[in-house]
């Protein structure tokens, strides 16, 4: 595998870490139409799991197979592709070293009444299944956060210490947040700095609004006449917060949108100075040529192309 100075460079970034994170991020960043780049576009499926079957795939039935998701990862020329334990099992050997894998340790699902997940995979799962890293997901804000927090610290540990790279779904929920300040452009900028505490080599959080939630926070924004006008400077504000973009952000898809909304969002996200994107339902409920041809034009977005 060849390792561009691009990359080459953002690996430095990471000055702790042993040669095999090292080179389990670099297949990460090397790989798909995008290799080289510096720029990632990952395919996620745990709605299964967040949402329930039918939520997540009767909208493009031939979504309820697990190989389903592998193709349309190593089709679209994707730089990895992440999931729970059960659904990389499932395609494990099928699928062996044709795309990263990304092994999702905890999970939520839709009966529950608290801001939490459950631990259920482990490292050990990742490096059986062959996966680059491992996945997380903190809830920063909600009353289980600490615990989170040290679940995080613990795995993290241990996946360095056998050369795996960690990446951190930080998603400010619970406790005091409003809906609207979940999305806040200071929350969403202090959860991609509590990613970047925590270890994470990659942070994945959501594109954040112009609405300020703290009112603490409000006062410096103000003051210091932080600019968040639009969202290419709310993007490059949160970057600038993960160690001043020492660290790979990259923003979720979000919700159904249009291919026009969505397309039109991912160019902010990329003139923002954002790593990449990690785009789920918005991908994978189409059906499949549509969901070719619009992870096509993501891709050329942070080619330059589009």
């Amino acid at each position: 595998m060849k390792i561009t100075q691009r990359v080459r460079r953002i690996l430095a970034n990471y000055e702790s870490d042993c040669p095999g994170t090292k080179a389990n991020l670099a297949r990460i960043l090397m790989h798909g139409r995008l290799a080289g780049t510096g720029k990632l576009v990952i395919l996620p499926v745990d709605q299964g799991f967040e949402h329930g079957p039918a939520r997540s795939f009767a909208p493009n039935p031939p979504a309820y197979d697990p190989h389903y998701h592998y193709r349309l990862a190593i089709d679209a020329g994707l730089s990895a592709f992440a999931a729970p334990l059960g659904l990389l099992e499932a395609g494990a050997d099928s699928f062996a070293g044709a795309v990263p894998t990304i092994l999702k340790l905890n999970s939520a699902n839709s009966h529950a009444v608290t801001k939490d997940q459950a631990v259920t995979a482990s490292v050990g799962d990742a490096l059986r299944l062959g996966c680059s890293a491992i996945g997380f997901t903190i809830y920063p804000g909600s009353e289980e956060q600490f615990e989170m927090i040290e679940e995080i610290r613990e795995l993290a540990e241990e996946a360095k210490a056998v050369g795996l790279a960690v990446v951190i779904w930080s998603y400010p929920r619970g406790g005091n947040l409003s809906k609207e300040g979940e999305t806040a452009i200071d929350v969403t900028a202090y959860a991609a700095h509590m990613a970047a505490l925590l270890g994470a080599h990659i942070i994945k959080v959501k594109p954040p609004a112009a609405h300020i939630e703290q009112a603490e926070a409000k006062k410096v924004y103000e003051d210091q006449k932080i600019d968040v006008s639009s969202l290419s400077t709310r993007i490059a504000h949160v970057v600038q917060s993960a160690f001043n973009g020492r660290r790979l952000v990259v923003f979720s898809g979000g919700g159904a949108k249009g291919d026009k909304e969505l397309l039109d969002e991912i160019r902010q996200i990329r003139d923002g100075g954002a790593s990449g994107s990690i785009i789920g339902r918005n991908s994978f409920q189409r059906p499949r040529e549509d969901a070719l041809k619009l992870l096509d034009a993501v891709v050329k977005i942070y080619k330059g192309k589009e």
